[in-house]
């Protein structure tokens, strides 16, 4: 036995030494790893959803426009289209959004048409007031176009027949979402913008006239252009008549 625990004697300084000179943790310190987590790593938006609830708060319907569009170039207006044409959600991704953008001559052709058009229907006596309306949407500096494709409609009834009734509705809200998104965006670049409905009286020469295939139902019509007027004034119903909130 004498001659086992010598040697292991012998390297008792070497284990005291090796065990010793491990640093004591600091206990007055809390101890904060350094770990490179998930949320970390990934870019973060500070504000959250303020920024897009504000910008959904300042859209407004402005119908007194110009053709100024400042600092937004027809090719910014293009992008903000495009964007949400690609991003706003649609039934089982469908797709059936399509949109055509008129500028300068091309949106003063649409409401020039449309006025014509009008001219043969509206009563003489009301004609007048329907004249102003009409310029003052041509004052503006462009038109958004919406439409919906209805070979992608009835595909999408014909692949999935159990809801064939529902694709047209289906496809109605996602082309009120696109309208939204770009009316919101437009609004956020500093232009104003307001909604009309002259479908379907403008259908068949709006068809003729850009070329428009026949299975686009022209659904709505976006006029945008500089802000020369403010908004009118806007109520609100009570709030707690409109929601409900159960669980919280």
């Amino acid at each position: 036995m004498q001659r086992i625990i010598r040697p292991l004697r012998t390297l008792q300084p070497l284990l005291l030494k090796t065990t010793t000179t491990t640093p004591k943790p600091n206990l007055s310190k809390p101890f904060l790893p350094k770990l490179r987590t998930m949320a970390s790593a990934a870019p973060t938006t500070p504000s959250g959803a303020a920024p897009f609830l504000s910008a959904l708060k300042s859209r407004r319907t402005y119908y007194a426009l110009s053709k100024d569009l400042g600092d937004i170039t027809p090719t910014r207006i293009q992008e903000i289209v495009s964007e949400s044409l690609l991003h706003v959600p649609s039934s089982f991704n469908s797709q059936s959004n399509r949109v055509v953008v008129l500028f300068g001559a091309e949106h003063d052709k649409f409401w020039d048409i449309t006025l014509e058009i009008l001219k043969g229907i509206v009563p003489e006596a009301q004609f007048a007031s329907t004249q102003t309306r009409i310029s003052g949407f041509k004052a503006g500096a462009g038109t958004v176009l919406f439409f919906e494709d209805w070979t992608v409609v009835e595909g999408m009834q014909e692949k999935f027949a159990i809801y064939a009734d529902r694709f047209g509705p289906w496809a109605g809200h996602s082309d009120a979402m696109l309208q939204f998104a770009i009316w919101t965006a437009l609004e956020a670049e500093g232009l104003g913008a307001n909604l009309q409905h002259y479908n379907p009286l403008v259908d068949a020469k709006v068809q003729e006239e850009w070329k428009v295939p026949a299975s686009w139902k022209l659904q709505a019509q976006l006029v945008f252009g500089g802000k020369i007027g403010e908004a009118g004034e806007k109520s609100f119903g009570p709030l707690e008549e409109k929601l409900k909130v159960f669980g919280a």
